[in-house]
């Protein structure tokens, strides 16, 4: 409890108080109402930086479900090799988000990226991943999937507690690998997809070491003209501590806050109709 009063409550309830006013970080603390809440709207940046993070959400989400599921499927297949594979796996978990930054320059740029040497091997011109607006959110997706090694190990937890008898069952009445997997795999780690969609969906709208050592950090975004790079939580930074308008980034915060809140009620909310429950009688 002292924990999270410190760490967690008290700068959230800091934030609220200082999103009504206008506050440098030096200076005294000026009163401004709901300015700050207003000018939200007004701001076109907000609007872009919250678009990019969205679809940024929209393509990792699914993407990093669908590998790490696949992933967690194959080391059920090879024995007591699980746990040496299920390791290398999660070991890039632990590699610094600062270091896959700098990672995703050296493996997608466009003239010497190791990416694009690898596409130009099969006769593809591979794309300008860094200046090319269109692809910046695509390899910033690409590059996250580094980390995707705890999703992998969630999965490998959930298929080892399915019921073979289950599988069994099914193949009896005939159903095939994909009837299993659609009637018997999918409903009986449900509540793992669940989780992970939850957390994986938080973790992606606040998006900001890659992007922002990527771009922002090494001066990279003033290369093109656009704001394809230009996360929420980046663009909340930018104003917390380049621009020192804590006031302004303190609505900035509870403004993202609201959205995820929001955005999980709506998947607790969907998720009545395809989370099963062990024991559950419906």
């Amino acid at each position: 409890m002292i924990g999270f009063l410190i760490f967690t409550a008290g700068p959230m309830i800091a934030s609220f108080v200082l999103s009504f006013t206008n506050y440098d970080g030096i200076g005294s603390t000026q009163g401004v109402g709901l300015a700050n809440y207003k000018q939200l709207f007004d701001d076109p940046s907000v609007a872009k930086s919250m678009m990019n993070t969205l679809l940024f959400t929209v393509l990792r989400v699914p993407l990093q479900m669908a590998i790490a599921l696949a992933l967690a499927m194959l080391l059920l297949r090879v024995g007591r090799a699980a746990g040496f594979f299920r390791t290398v796996f999660y070991l890039p978990v632990m590699t610094p988000h600062v270091a896959v930054g700098v990672l995703f320059l050296m493996l997608f740029n466009g003239n010497v990226g190791v990416i694009n040497k690898a596409l130009g091997y099969i006769g593809i011109t591979g794309p300008s991943w860094t200046t090319d607006g269109p692809w910046i959110k695509p390899g910033l997706v690409l590059i996250s999937l580094w980390s995707l090694g705890t999703t992998v190990v969630i999965y490998f937890a959930a298929l080892r507690n399915v019921p073979q008898d289950l599988y069994e069952a099914a193949e009896l009445d005939g159903a095939g690998p994909w009837g299993r997997f659609r009637h018997v795999t999918l409903p009986q780690i449900s509540g793992a997809l669940f989780f992970t969609l939850v957390v994986n969906t938080i973790g992606s709208l606040q998006t900001f070491t890659e992007a922002y050592t990527a771009f922002y950090g090494t001066g990279q975004a003033q290369s093109y003209t656009s704001d394809d790079a230009l996360f929420y939580v980046v663009y909340l930074f930018q104003q917390a501590f380049q621009f020192m308008h804590m006031g302004y980034a303190s609505a900035l915060a509870w403004l993202l806050f609201v959205v995820i809140v929001v955005i999980t009620v709506i998947q607790f909310r969907l998720s009545k109709r395809f989370v099963y429950y062990e024991g559950d009688a419906r």
